[in-house]
């Protein structure tokens, strides 16, 4: 399986963050790649989308986890990094180009793991 990880970030921290607008969240240089080089700023608007609900967004420390399952579907699942889950959705049809990735957000910020 190829992890969308392992090709992105390139360290810890990022030089600059982005602000997702009108959510005000921010978003790493390693997301930013990841999503401008897979086609999939979807993904950073899917992950804030699900943050409308309180009971989600009062989870300080999330972890999403993108799966393919078949071909072209993929499930998300978000975790509160104690392996507890927090949402969920399946993606009927993504060309996201690897089979897994994993995007925390951590106090309102996007990164992938390798920035924390």
């Amino acid at each position: 399986m190829k992890n969308a990880n392992h090709y992105f970030g390139s360290g810890n921290g990022s030089e600059n963050f982005y602000c997702h607008k009108p959510s005000l969240i921010l978003y790493t240089d390693g997301v930013k790649e990841l999503a401008e080089k897979c086609g999939a700023y979807w993904l950073i608007d899917l992950i804030i989308s699900h943050q409308c609900h309180r009971e989600i967004n009062l989870e300080r420390f999330q972890v999403w986890d993108l799966k393919r399952v078949q071909d072209d579907v993929f499930t998300i699942l978000a975790t509160d990094g104690n392996h507890n889950k927090v949402t969920g959705q399946e993606i009927p049809f993504s060309d996201f180009p690897y089979d897994l990735a994993t995007i925390w957000l951590v106090d309102g910020c996007l990164m992938l793991p390798n920035e924390y």
